[in-house]
């Protein structure tokens, strides 16, 4: 009788979190060498000899230098990263601006449509604030999908330049300073 295959254990990269043979085509793969060369040094044998070769040059340089080193202590020159999220993959999520954006499109010649977007990253429920724009307006006034699948307020009629007066107004929560209107394609600060 055949023997019963066994699993294969898969060793992850606690960097990446991609597989360890597949380390070299993520996108942090400077970032995973330490790793590998500790963890799995016989997948990579190139990353050994290279690191062995780079003890080699430090040990030299140290044993050539005289103890006079720089003053710079480097905090000064440090830049200041966007904050980013790492997801599984090494695929990296950006996080979004606060801002909220209105635009302004027209359909059937006289007939405009004011897209309001960006309200529900300062804690605005969409819906409710749906409900506000149509009773201050009297227009008709729904929270729908934009192209990129995220929720938006459409609202019928031209309302794009009385509606940053609402909005700083009704949702304190939201500056004038982060409200932006799209015109001819261009984003145009509101204040």
């Amino acid at each position: 009788m055949a023997e019963k295959p066994q699993p294969v254990v898969v060793q992850y990269c606690q960097v990446c979190g991609l597989p360890a043979e597949y380390c070299e085509f993520g996108s942090e793969f400077d970032k995973c060498k330490p790793w590998l060369i500790q963890n799995a040094p016989d997948l990579y044998p190139d990353l050994l000899k290279e690191a062995n070769a780079k003890e080699a040059d430090k040990v030299a340089d140290q044993l050539q230098s005289t103890g006079i080193s720089s003053a710079d202590s480097g905090s000064s020159s440090e830049a200041k990263q966007e904050e980013v999220k790492r997801l599984p993959g090494g695929k990296i999520k950006k996080t979004e601006k606060k801002e909220v954006v209105i635009e302004k499109v027209v359909r059937n010649k006289r007939k405009c449509i004011t897209t309001v977007k960006g309200l529900e990253l300062f804690g605005v429920k969409l819906s409710d604030a749906s409900k506000k724009l149509g009773k201050k307006f009297a227009t008709g006034a729904s929270v729908v999908k934009g192209p990129t699948d995220k929720e938006q307020i459409d609202v019928q009629g031209d309302i794009s330049y009385d509606i940053v007066e609402f909005i700083t107004e009704t949702w304190a929560d939201v500056p004038e300073t982060a409200i932006f209107f799209i015109e001819d394609g261009k984003k145009v600060p509101a204040a």
